[in-house]
């Protein structure tokens, strides 16, 4: 069984005492899983047999199967629900798009979850795919859907579940700007989501439920400020931010449940990584009389499932090939995480940058811009293989060249800064270039100091940029981009123009330039 790390310091009493009446209820629930089927590194990135045999791996859906076998013999009534962002983020979903993803999900008895940015990567049709597959209702609240055929029929803002005789209604968020984020096509209108959740709320009391949740992919923020702006929401589970709340972890950004007024708010980080298990008690007017807990770690103390294990295997049997193929090696870790790559120069941004700028030199090419959001992984030093470097690069995204001027190139480093304070991804990674930004100041006022080829940019100048597809077509706010002069988004993969470049070097050391400044 595995030990539960909530401990009586670590419960929150929003009020003392539990009347006969009371219910009790278990949230189990996962995030940003990113399709990390197999166990994970401390990097977030793949974890050999041989490390996961020394007990070093992390995840993986072996794992999740005994770790919520175990929590549910704890409880008298739980639900297991999903913050959203299944799809995208090894050759699992490049290979099987949705379908594992389906799979695992009804193995391991999901009971709803939200649509995240990333289930819109590759259209409606996909997720279409993926919604046929799974039993269980999908949920999006804050968006108009009708105009899509694909999903009008399909999709659903919010559901009723019952367990233990009560009624349980969910509520699904996504990303206001999914839009910029993913391809949800022209029939997609996203919408505030504070008065969407509101709008199901009404609706779901009207029909006597006073028990609820909201499945929100929309990031810690967020989901503070639907609390603070709704009435009648119980719990909010969290995704997006890849947020981890804890009562015991130094890494915390907050206390697991984080209270906003009467609502709780969990987050489980992301990767699979860990199980949240938030305990609730309601009364009998379903108001939270007690709400405590604490994500599970799934690390080597969790027993991984054998037949889940096998099946696994089986499923990346025909990647092999393609994963195991060692392209280069590295002296040193490549830094590629999160929260270094949404926030300054990162050693992975620069690899990457650079890797772009030196594929199209030949074409005159002065500038790269790579979204830090696209970087999703680190690579450990030693050998470097196809897998790893997909990991870090998953989203099979082309090289683009275009031309803009010097003015349109400060308005997108003004874009990629203007979040800076949320680590948002539109966080521009550079190379050829320098800049300096100061996040303290208004956004669209934050940055100075842009040098090209070592001299002050020129706004009236015609500039030649490489990036990627996504962001040249306007991902991420990059908006400026898509009237670019001479565009062309049909370039080679970014993974394998950044595993050819790594090959290329030697033993790579990762290394930092300032190139980026922070004031």
């Amino acid at each position: 069984m595995i030990a539960r790390l909530m401990t009586g310091a670590a419960a929150l009493a929003v009020t003392a005492g539990m009347a006969a009446a009371d219910y009790t209820l278990t949230v189990l629930h996962t995030n940003d899983f990113h399709a990390r089927f197999e166990p994970i590194s401390k990097y977030d990135s793949g974890c050999g047999e041989e490390s996961n045999a020394e007990g070093k791996c992390f995840g993986g859906s072996a794992r999740l199967v005994t770790a919520l076998a175990d929590a549910r013999a704890r409880s008298n009534n739980s639900i297991l629900v999903d913050g959203g962002d299944q799809f995208q983020g090894t050759l699992f979903y490049t290979y099987y798009k949705g379908k594992l993803a389906a799979e695992m999900m009804n193995k391991l008895g999901y009971d709803g979850m939200t649509v995240g940015n990333h289930e819109f990567d590759d259209g409606p049709e996909v997720l279409r795919g993926f919604m046929d597959a799974v039993n269980f209702p999908v949920l999006m609240s804050n968006a108009d859907f009708s105009g899509e055929e694909l999903l009008a029929d399909k999709l659903l803002k919010s559901t009723v579940i019952e367990r233990g005789g009560e009624k349980i209604g969910l509520i699904g968020l996504t990303p206001q700007d999914t839009d910029e984020l993913a391809s949800p096509g022209p029939n997609i209108t996203f919408t505030d989501p504070s008065e969407a959740v509101q709008g199901e709320v009404d609706k779901l009391t009207e029909m006597g439920v006073n028990k609820i949740i909201v499945l929100s992919h929309s990031g810690y923020g967020v989901d503070q400020q639907v609390a603070a702006n709704t009435t009648g929401v119980d719990v909010i589970v969290g995704g997006h931010s890849n947020t981890l709340l804890s009562n015991t972890s130094d890494r915390a950004e907050g206390p697991y449940p984080t209270m906003v007024g009467s609502t709780a708010i969990v987050s489980a980080y992301a990767y699979g990584k860990f199980l949240g298990e938030l305990n609730v008690t309601f009364n009998d007017a379903g108001e939270i009389v007690e709400a405590a807990g604490e994500p599970i770690i799934m690390d080597a103390a969790v027993a991984e499932d054998e037949a889940t294990k096998a099946r696994i295997a089986e499923a990346a049997a025909p990647l092999e090939e393609i994963r195991k193929r060692v392209v280069a090696e590295t002296a040193e870790a490549i830094d590629g995480e999160r929260g270094s790559c949404r926030a300054g120069e990162c050693t992975m941004g620069n690899l990457i940058a650079d890797a772009m700028l030196d594929r199209v030199k030949d074409q005159g090419v002065q500038i790269a811009i790579q979204n830090g959001g696209g970087i999703r992984a680190s690579i450990d030093a030693g050998e470097v293989t196809m897998g790893e470097v997909l990991t870090v690069l998953p989203f099979q995204n082309t090289l683009s060249t275009f031309q803009v001027t010097g003015e349109t190139i400060v308005a997108a480093l003004e874009n990629g800064v203007s979040q800076h304070e949320e680590g948002a991804g539109r966080f521009p990674q550079v190379a050829g270039m320098s800049y300096a930004f100061d996040a303290s100041k208004e956004a669209g006022s934050r940055v100075s100091d842009v040098m090209v080829g070592g001299e002050p940019i020129d706004a009236g100048k015609l500039y030649s940029v490489v990036s990627n597809n996504y962001v040249r077509n306007g991902g991420d706010g990059y908006k400026m981009f898509r009237d670019a002069q001479n565009a062309y988004d049909y370039g080679p993969d970014l993974a394998d123009v950044t595993a050819e470049y790594l090959a290329a070097q030697g033993p790579f050391k990762p290394f930092l330039d300032g190139r980026i400044t922070i004031k």
